[in-house]
């Protein structure tokens, strides 16, 4: 769990970040959660958009992923959101 100062510093580093992810009509899938927490153990932070044709909000994906892979929503806004999970190999970012 990371604390308030922590999601906010968190959230300025993802203003530079590319949406790599994109969730669309296939919905969350294990394959998806699979590659976003590959994604999160090398990059830490990422950033991810729901298109309009998933069927989920920004903030239902983000908690049903956070859930699925144990990290933390960074934030979401509109149709994208930002996931942060501590990387066990190499630490990029010290909170």
């Amino acid at each position: 769990m990371i604390t308030s100062k922590q999601r906010a510093y968190l959230r300025s580093m993802s203003q530079s970040l590319e949406t790599i992810f994109q969730i669309g009509k296939g919905g969350i899938t294990e394959e998806i959660c699979t590659q976003i927490e590959n994604a999160l153990e090398a990059r830490e932070l990422i950033k991810a958009r729901v298109l309009d044709n998933s069927g989920y909000t920004a903030k239902e994906a983000a908690q049903i992923i956070a859930e699925a892979i144990d990290c933390d929503v960074v934030s979401c806004v509109g149709s994208r959101f930002v996931l942060y999970k501590e990387s066990k190999k190499k630490k990029r970012i010290e909170l």
